[in-house]
């Protein structure tokens, strides 16, 4: 029996086959050998041994280090998230408006965010919440790192949101708009939870950096799980385990937003099969412009 050839490209030869089998190979034992290099290193300078990871068993250090600056990553991180999705979202939907002046004004602001890096939009906040006294000065840092975050995420996920609406098929606005419904419930009820389901894998990605971008915040003193690793390490002088101790942690919470959305995504698409999104369709008929009789309309039948 022979095997199907691909539609979307050419299936390797048995020479590109082996190739390819060879070009893996020599990558695999390239990295394994970078791996056994590096813990030989660490070896030979005792870092593996017993004294060099005692503290970390001990509560007071979790308690003195470590647990501060977790919940300091973790604040920033669900502040600056929840804030850029709510402002990319509106954004991303102003940026498909109607007006050409509402676009041109959310075009622009998009692309200047976009174009900023964020550390440098962390040091300046930082610096104009602290000369004109906007927070109080245990809270500015904690407002610069997640008004930087918002801002810069906040634009990408505008993009995000734009393209992921973009790329629906037309014919559902156009039976939507022939159906009677108005631009908000358009928007609403068909367009955004059809998008949001093809968007999520790019949303998480974006929520993935702005959780490892709290670590930014290093730079103008904000206690997160960096800087708390930091100084254990140097309290401890203990530096190299207490990072990889702190690169697990942020591994570890990564690792948990990802499976979360994953999950999410698995259940948005399941309903949409199910279809939950055809009864709320439904429910908007009820809704339908002046002069639109629906109660002569037999939704349920062909």
């Amino acid at each position: 029996m022979t095997k199907r050839a691909s539609v979307l490209f050419d299936a390797p030869g048995p020479k590109a086959q082996v190739r390819y089998l060879v070009y893996s190979v020599v990558v695999v034992a390239a990295v394994l050998a970078a791996a056994i290099w590096v813990f030989l290193k660490f070896q030979e300078k005792g870092q593996f041994t017993a004294a060099k990871w005692k503290p970390f068993t001990d509560a007071e250090v979790w308690e003195t280090y470590l647990l501060p600056g977790v919940r300091g990553t973790l604040v920033a991180a669900a502040l600056a998230i929840v804030l850029a999705l709510i402002v990319g979202m509106i954004f991303g939907i102003l940026r498909l408006s109607d007006h050409r002046v509402m676009r041109g004004f959310a075009g622009t602001i998009v692309e200047v965010a976009r174009s900023i890096p964020v550390l440098i939009l962390m040091i300046f906040l930082y610096a104009v919440f602290s000369e004109y006294k906007v927070f109080d000065s245990d809270q500015r840092t904690l407002a610069a790192v997640v008004s930087a975050l918002v801002i810069y995420n906040g634009s990408v996920i505008a993009e995000i949101v734009r393209a992921g609406i973009r790329s629906l098929p037309r014919g559902q606005s156009e039976a939507a708009v022939a159906l009677g419904m108005r631009k908000n419930q358009l928007m609403r009820l068909v367009l955004l939870p059809q998008a949001i389901t093809a968007m999520l894998p790019a949303l998480v990605s974006q929520m993935v950096v702005a959780l490892k971008d709290t670590a930014l915040g290093y730079l103008i003193l904000y206690t997160e799980l960096v800087r708390s690793g930091f100084q254990m390490g140097a309290a401890l002088q203990n530096t190299i385990p207490a990072l990889l101790v702190v690169g697990v942690i942020m591994i570890f919470f990564n690792s948990m937003l990802t499976l979360l959305a994953t999950k999410l995504e698995t259940r948005l698409r399941t309903r949409s099969k199910k279809g939950t999104a055809v009864v709320a369709a439904d429910s908007v008929l009820t809704e339908a412009a002046p002069g639109v009789d629906i109660s002569t309309v037999d939704i349920g039948k062909n």
